[in-house]
């Protein structure tokens, strides 16, 4: 059987919308447009400075590009192939990780030693605070000098105090190893209070109690900080990780000026890879093969920052593993150490009711409304 409904017919126009006056519109615009506009800046001088460049740089490294003459005829990748066949190039990418090695990470060490140090309740602690970030705004040319008279071979101050002790003076700058550790020592002294002062902004945002508490608990000074403060400050210490890898692959002022008369000593021991660029640039005058070993430093800068990203990914995710478990048995323990539930004394309980005839069906479910027994209390 079919069922015909007489429906009312439904209305052909749609409900007009409110007109909008100029100022009303102008408002949301502005509340559409402003954020855009508040963040546009930085991209436009991040495609000026960053992303042109690079393109251009690319462009060029495509070409036999000299430094007087210009673009030369087009060879594609062959700047590559060349590059990476030259031993110069191996060599220093392996002084550069070198004294990458030697100075990331001591300072990374030291940092957090120093940021702990300051973390405690010194006197004076502004003036220390602010004293360890004095090396830092320190010119790197007078920090090259200082340095470079420290680890003269002939008159620097530390060969002629071994010499005072019987020991063989040391070619801080004709041997590798030790040209590399001189550097490094350079790179350590200038940036270690930088990275400290950020670490300390990352402890002292550490909550007090936490350490009040395991203090009671009787956990030492070692064991709070081990304990609390490193996994607290987990996320700081991966920027300061990425911040200074990136850093110690674009090393260049210190070995330019620690021996300004060479670009990385007679038998290139200490040139870095950077320093190579410059010597390719403006030595040699070919700005193809530089422009290619640039790109070749910018994919082994984007390689180190993914290892740092997974790696920080790994933590982060061992971190949130390991809190579900403690979050479980910290409820296990609350349950099992949870008070029994006491009920107030509310005096003398009444009788219990005395077997009596069924209740009748008609009287409705006990706890209804119908129920107008008087309870405890009440």
């Amino acid at each position: 059987m079919t069922t015909t409904l007489n429906r009312p017919p439904a209305s052909s126009a749609a409900p007009a919308k409110p007109t909008l006056t100029f100022r009303q519109r102008l408002n949301v615009l502005d509340m559409k447009a402003s954020p855009y506009l508040y963040i546009a800046p930085f991209f436009i001088l991040f495609a000026l400075v960053g992303l042109f460049p690079l393109g251009y740089t690319f462009f060029v490294s495509l070409f036999d590009w000299h430094l007087l003459k210009g673009q030369g005829e087009f060879v594609g990748l062959r700047n590559f192939q060349e590059i990476l066949q030259d031993r110069f190039f191996w060599n220093s990418l392996f002084n550069t990780m070198s004294i990458f090695l030697l100075s990331t990470i001591p300072q990374l060490i030291v940092a957090t030693a120093i940021a702990a140090v300051l973390d405690q309740n010194l006197r004076a602690r502004t003036f220390w605070r602010m004293s360890v970030l004095l090396p830092y705004i320190v010119t790197p040319v007078a920090v090259a000098l200082i340095f470079a008279n420290l680890f003269g071979e002939q008159y620097g101050l530390i060969n002629n105090i071994l010499e005072s002790f019987g020991i063989d003076r040391i070619l801080w700058t004709n041997d590798t190893l030790p040209s590399h550790i001189a550097i490094a020592t350079m790179v350590n002294w200038r940036w270690t209070g930088y990275n400290a002062l950020i670490l300390l902004a990352a402890m002292q945002s550490v909550p007090r109690d936490i350490y009040e508490s395991a203090a009671i608990d009787g956990a030492g000074v070692f064991r709070r900080f081990f304990s609390i403060t490193l996994p607290s400050i987990r996320p700081t210490m991966i920027f300061v990780v990425i911040t200074a890898t990136i850093g110690g692959l674009q090393i260049f002022t210190e070995p330019r000026l620690f021996d300004p008369r060479t670009s990385g000593g007679t038998a290139k021991q200490f040139q870095t890879t950077v320093l190579y660029l410059w010597e390719m640039a403006f030595d040699r005058s070919n700005f193809g093969k530089a422009s290619t070993i640039a790109w070749l430093l910018f994919l082994i800068i984007v390689l180190f920052g993914l290892v740092n990203y997974l790696i920080s990914q790994r933590i982060a995710t061992t971190g949130d593993r390991r809190g579900p478990r403690r979050s479980a048995g910290s409820r296990r323990r609350r349950r099992s150490t949870a008070p029994a539930v006491v009920l107030p004394g509310a005096g003398p309980q009444p009788p219990a009711p005395a077997a009596g005839p069924a209740p009748d069906p008609a009287a409705g479910p006990a706890g209804t409304p119908d129920d107008t027994t008087p309870r405890s209390g009440q």
